[in-house]
């Protein structure tokens, strides 16, 4: 790497990345790009890395920009992998992207760039960063369909101090006619999807390889087998596809949803319609992370969301001893999942986020926590 190099691109391969790189150039930026390989070749012949690292090669060709590749897998097993896995196994629904982006992104990633002599990293993500009376805010992104703010609500001061998104002041529209326009490696690359740095998988093939898969019924509330569950890991609540439920003699010929989780008996609850044993008001979370390093007053009002892509809904904030929330909704909210991030925002700030603990919702194990 030229020992000029300011900032280090995280190329990934995709086109939000390279356009980003292109961004930063065009500034007058010195750069290099970066290769993160976090998930090693498992035998299934699934691995995208080794194309996504010829296509993060290409386009720093094409910029004329040094090249870095690092693997950083065993980073990303430690420190997201393993609890993805125990979060599964204890029947709840984890965010592998956060703990990416938190252990992996922005502290693997950002500590080797430090190494290598640069003063700030950059990233493809769809958000924006302002320092305000002294402290830095994470923004959400202009394009608001991509905004992912949501996945980088762990970062803190030092992170964002550290980061530049040349991407969140645009639309994905407009990133994709300046790769279009520039003749990128990647301008017409399919977006990744799937687990973090691990793609699209069959979901039950692959999570069956590293945790006990064991079947068992699926039941109503009023204990009426229905069907069979093929492991209950590979469910979440208000889910609807891959039940697998047909006619059942006395129910009317409405959808099924997944309404509870009993892991005791390894038991899957659903129920059909719009069922109120999906619904809740009120959340608890684990240790919330605030990004500005200090928490809001008790009692404050603002906006939440408990899933990606979800409107934002007005709620209470009312803080713990512990460092954990109790989360009250003005209206109530629909399958708000245990393992999934509560993430809170002031207008196009985000404040921070936590795991989402409990809810209140009926079948919820630990509903009894939340007062009457």
């Amino acid at each position: 790497m030229s020992a000029s190099a300011r900032v280090i691109v995280g190329m990934s391969g995709g086109v939000d990345s390279s356009v980003a790189a292109w961004l930063l150039k065009e500034r007058g930026e010195s750069l290099a790009g970066l290769f993160m390989q976090n998930w090693d070749d498992d035998g299934s012949g699934e691995c995208r890395a080794e194309d996504d690292r010829r296509d993060a090669l290409r386009v720093c060709g094409q910029l004329g920009l040094p090249f870095i590749s690092r693997n950083f897998a065993a980073d990303y097993w430690s420190g997201v992998f393993e609890h993805f896995l125990a979060e599964y196994r204890a029947g709840r629904t984890p965010n592998p992207d956060v703990l990416c982006n938190r252990e992996v992104k922005f502290k693997t990633f950002l500590d080797e760039a430090k190494a290598l002599g640069a003063e700030q990293i950059a990233t493809g993500h769809y958000a924006r960063s302002a320092k305000r009376d002294g402290r830095w805010q994470l923004l959400r992104g202009v394009d608001m369909n991509k905004d992912q703010s949501y996945f980088l609500h762990q970062l803190g001061q030092e992170q964002l101090a550290s980061t530049l998104f040349p991407v969140g002041e645009l639309p994905k529209t407009e990133v994709r006619a300046i790769a279009e326009r520039l003749g990128l490696a990647t301008a017409r690359k399919k977006d990744s999807t799937g687990i973090c740095f691990i793609g699209e998988r069959d979901f039950r093939e692959f999570l069956a390889r590293y945790i006990a898969i064991k079947p068992g019924t699926i039941e109503t509330p009023e204990g009426v087998r229905v069907g069979q569950h093929s492991g209950i890991a590979f469910y979440t609540l208000g889910q609807r596809e891959g039940l697998q439920i047909g006619g059942v003699r006395g129910r009317p010929q409405a959808p099924w949803f997944v309404v509870g989780k009993d892991t005791v008996r390894n038991a899957l609850i659903v129920d059909q319609g719009d069922t109120p044993l999906l619904l809740s008001t009120r959340l608890r979370s684990e240790s919330m992370h605030w990004v500005s390093g200090e928490a809001a007053p008790d009692g404050f009002v603002c906006l939440a969301q408990t899933r990606y892509r979800q409107p934002a809904q007005e709620c209470t904030v009312h803080l713990r001893s512990d460092g954990g929330l109790d989360v009250v909704f003005s209206q109530p909210q629909r399958a708000v999942t245990p393992g999934q991030s509560l993430v809170l925002y002031r207008g196009e700030e985000c404040l921070g986020g936590a795991v989402i603990a409990a809810t209140n919702a009926p079948l919820d194990p630990l509903r009894h926590e939340f007062p009457t």
